[in-house]
C-alpha cells in the first residue's frame, strides 16, 4: 500500500495515480491540509508527498507540514520507497537537515533539466531520461516547473539533476527520491492550475506538443520506482 500525501487539494498525484490504477498497486490518498494524515506508516510500503504553494519555512502557519516531515523521517528510517514532488522534495531536504529557502526567481513552465554524472548512473533517472520512441538517454530534456523556493543538498544525498536557474533539481537519499519539478502533471492538472493565469495558453500549447513523450518518460520512471 502506497501512502500519498496531498499538501493542498489542487495538487493531486496526477499521472502517478493513473500508473498505480493501471498496474493494480494499492494506495491511499491523505488530504494533509484537512488533517487527514496517517499516524504511522507501519502498514505502507511507500510514501509519496506532493507539492503545494506553501513554504517549508512556514510550518508555524501550516502545522501539518511538521507532521508530514515526521512521516518522511519515519519512511526513510523504515527504508520505504519515498518520492517527493516540488514541496515534497523540499520537505525531504528539510527532514534530512538541509536549508530550504526562497530562490532568486520563479521557475515556471517547460524548461530543461540536465542530469549530473551521478544522474546518468541512476537507474530511475535513466528511465526518465530515456526517450520513449528513440530509446537513447538524453542528458538534457524538458520537465514542468512551478516553484520559487529551493534547497541545499542534504549531507549524504546524491545530486541527480540541475537546471539553468537552480542547481538542485533532484537528489536521492537511500530509497528516497526528491524531484523539484512536476513529473506528475497531466493536461487536466495544468488546466486547473492555470485557469486564470497569464501563461495559461503558452503552457497548454507546449503541453500539447510534449505530452505524449512526457507521459511516457514519467511512466518509465514510475515503473523503475515502484519495482526497485
Amino acid at each position: 500500500m502506497i501512502a500519498i500525501i496531498k499538501n493542498i487539494k489542487s495538487e493531486g498525484p496526477g499521472s502517478i495515480e493513473n500508473y498505480l490504477i493501471e498496474n493494480s498497486i494499492p494506495y491511499k490518498i491523505f488530504e494533509a491540509e484537512q488533517g487527514q494524515l496517517p499516524s504511522t506508516l507501519e502498514d505502507f510500503t511507500g510514501l509519496i508527498v506532493m507539492g503545494g504553494p506553501m513554504g517549508v519555512y512556514e510550518m508555524d502557519i501550516y502545522p501539518h507540514l511538521k507532521i508530514v516531515s515526521r512521516l518522511i523521517r519515519e519512511a526513510i528510517n523504515r527504508n520505504l520507497k519515498v518520492l517527493g514532488i516540488c514541496l515534497g522534495a523540499q520537505l525531504i531536504a528539510h527532514t534530512l537537515g538541509a536549508r530550504v529557502y526562497k530562490g532568486h526567481g520563479e521557475e515556471i513552465g517547460w524548461h530543461e533539466i540536465e542530469l549530473t554524472g551521478e544522474g546518468l548512473r541512476d537507474p530511475l533517472m535513466i528511465a526518465l531520461a530515456k526517450h520513449p520512441s528513440v530509446g537513447d538517454v538524453w542528458r538534457k530534456f524538458k520537465v514542468f516547473h512551478w516553484h520559487g523556493d529551493t534547497f541545499d543538498l542534504p549531507v549524504g544525498a546524491v545530486h541527480l539533476a540541475r537546471s539553468c536557474l537552480y542547481e538542485n533539481q533532484a537528489f536521492r537519499y537511500r530509497k528516497a527520491y526528491a524531484l523539484q519539478f512536476h513529473i506528475e502533471v497531466t493536461r487536466q492538472l495544468l488546466e486547473e492550475w492555470f485557469e486564470d493565469h497569464p501563461l495559461r495558453e503558452k503552457i497548454l500549447n507546449e503541453a500539447e506538443k510534449i505530452n505524449t513523450e512526457y507521459s511516457h518518460r514519467a511512466s518509465n520512471f514510475y515503473k523503475a520506482f515502484f519495482e526497485k
